[in-house]
């Protein structure tokens, strides 16, 4: 363990320094490079203004460049190698053209996930974020509302596979004559139901089985971010509805919902995009059995199981990844909106 500590702290003082060298010789050769001259002539005071004109453009992607360089080295070279993956067959070696697309397409599998990941778009951020609101709303009336935020809050601390354990507990099943200790089969005895294997019961409930688990965990996140839009309501504009004799439905539906509403989206598309990259919870739930199977999975299962194929798992990465941009593009776009509005 010692020497683990001693390797860590050396590395650290060995990047530190890196850095302080960095930026200190690539200032010195900016300077010395395009620093004055000092003599009088009024040629040279022009030519001396220019540089320092110069200098003051270059100094700033003297710092930006390292991190430049390690966003593209990790960003986009792989973004660009995977492009270009998709057009070769399962080695990288040889060119198919378009027909890696061409088969996934056509593929049950690839199909089949992609119904999948739609159902997962539509249900699990539309009742993430209304959860949320609605705890965000429910939290603040109660004098316990603290306590129950955080015991909500909690589950986002926890991994997408810790949480899928723990549901794997919920929804454990032992056979027909053993003692159960799944919590959900447990209460379906206790009122005198016959025990289930939820995850095999029918295929396109097991999706939804696993969906419940990322709202569990996302729930948490619309709560606070919408909880604290929440507060940022005018309390000038709810009293007077009051006053005017709104009831607090109609105060909820017809002034907090439009007042918050671009929060509100902002919130949705957010557990949008980690919809759009859900692989744990399946991989540790199901791995893909049971006709569970989505993108990220099916991706995974292409580019490293069974010999790998890179052509193919290169393939559905940039499906994922066509699908994620626009969404995040538009969330960008409405955050900087809010931001401008404040």
């Amino acid at each position: 363990m010692w020497l683990q500590i001693a390797g860590a702290l050396v590395t650290v003082v060995i990047g530190v320094a890196a850095c302080v060298l960095y930026f200190w010789g690539t200032n010195w050769v900016l300077d010395r490079t395009l620093g004055t001259s000092g003599a009088g002539a009024a040629g040279d005071g022009v030519a001396t203004a220019g540089q320092d004109k110069l200098r003051t453009r270059i100094r700033p992607w003297l710092f930006l460049a390292p991190a430049l360089f390690f966003m593209g080295l990790y960003l986009i070279y792989p973004v660009v190698e995977t492009l270009r993956l998709t057009f070769f067959d399962r080695f990288g070696t040889n060119y198919v053209g378009f027909g890696n697309y061409i088969w996934a397409f056509n593929d049950p599998q690839f199909q089949q996930s992609i119904f999948n990941n739609l159902l997962w778009l539509i249900i699990v951020p539309t009742l993430a974020t209304a959860f949320g609101l609605i705890v965000a709303v429910l939290a603040d009336r109660i004098w316990w509302g603290q306590v129950a935020k955080s015991l909500i809050f909690m589950p986002m601390a926890i991994s997408f596979v810790g949480a899928s354990v723990i549901w794997k507990f919920v929804y454990d099943y032992r056979g027909t004559n053993a003692d159960q200790i799944g919590i959900l089969n447990a209460i379906v005895q206790m009122f005198g139901g016959e025990p289930q294997a939820w995850m095999t019961i029918t295929p396109f409930w097991n999706s939804f089985l696993l969906m419940i688990i990322l709202v569990w965990i996302q729930t948490g996140f619309a709560m606070v971010i919408l909880s604290a839009a929440l507060r940022g309501i005018p309390e000038e504009t709810i009293e007077a509805a009051r006053i005017d004799g709104a009831s607090d439905i109609r105060i909820f539906f017809d002034i907090m919902i439009p007042q918050i509403f671009p929060t509100i989206l902002v919130v949705w598309t957010t557990i949008t995009i980690v919809v759009l990259k859900i692989f744990d919870i399946v991989l540790a739930m199901t791995n893909g059995q049971w006709d569970t199977q989505v993108l990220a999975n099916l991706m995974f299962d292409w580019m490293f199981r069974g010999g790998g194929d890179a052509g193919r798992g290169s393939t559905i990465a940039i499906c994922i990844m066509i699908a994620v941009i626009p969404i995040m593009i538009w969330n960008i776009r409405q955050a900087n909106k809010e931001e401008g509005t404040r």
